[in-house]
């Protein structure tokens, strides 16, 4: 139970990240709010990751961005505040479910965000699936 909230936790702070900035450079930006919490963790854990885990990423990212599109409006026009925090908090929970509705984990979703800052290669496959994802099986 506690390594969900330590992910749900990770994915917050990526997801508030995305928030604020537009979606070519959000993975980037998430990727660096997700490198601070693995720097405690031991080296080198660079397992392959599949195409389909992948495609599956991409399929949750575009999800998730989708909601923090219409959250980032919602929080925009909002001048007051806590209506501001409250809607911040919501479009979290939105986009934890969206990852948790798609085809991978929370944890696997920001696994494959730290690889991907990690590792050049990754990042490149990541940002081509994103361009091209997978059709969604609806």
């Amino acid at each position: 139970m506690i390594a969900r909230y330590t992910s749900v936790a990770s994915l917050t702070a990526a997801v508030f990240s995305l928030m604020i900035v537009s979606p070519a450079s959000a993975l980037e930006v998430a990727q660096a709010q997700e490198a601070q919490p693995a720097q405690g963790q031991t080296g080198t854990q660079t397992a392959p990751i599949s195409d389909e885990k992948l495609e599956a990423f991409a399929v949750a990212y575009l999800e998730v961005d989708k909601v923090r599109q219409e959250y980032s409006t919602k929080i925009g026009a909002t001048s007051d505040a806590a209506a501001k925090e409250k809607l911040q908090t919501e479009a979290s929970q939105q986009m934890v479910k969206a990852v948790e509705a798609s085809p991978i984990s929370v944890q696997e979703y920001t696994t494959i965000l730290t690889a991907a800052q990690n590792d050049p290669a990754l990042a490149k496959k990541v940002q081509e699936k994103l361009q091209n994802p997978a059709p969604a099986q609806q």
